[in-house]
């Protein structure tokens, strides 16, 4: 089970939200998300147990619980949605040529 973590402490470590989760069965993989230029947490990440009954004891008993003065935000990870178009509205940015019309 892939499980989403919100309100993270910035200063949490993968390691340390890996014992929080290990309480409640295997953890597979921990992954806390940074942003790509300064490579500070986002302030969430991703959880993966092994067993879905873990999980969903993980989920519940973690869900709402304070982390280093943070109530955090526990729940089953949803699968990403494609992007279409975005804020960019697939507008170009001056890669392709133009035609004139005169």
């Amino acid at each position: 089970m892939n499980i989403f973590v919100g309100s993270l402490p910035y200063r949490l470590k993968e390691a340390q939200l890996s014992q929080y989760f290990e309480e409640y069965g295997t953890v597979n993989s921990v992954k806390i998300i940074t942003d790509r230029e300064t490579g500070r947490s986002k302030g969430f990440g991703f959880v993966e147990m092994s067993d879905d009954s873990e999980g969903s004891a993980a989920i519940e008993g973690l869900n709402g619980a304070e982390l280093d003065g943070r109530n955090i935000v526990v729940n089953e990870a949803q699968p990403r949605k494609e992007q279409t178009g975005g804020a960019g509205g697939g507008r170009s940015f001056g890669n392709e040529r133009r035609e004139r019309r005169y």
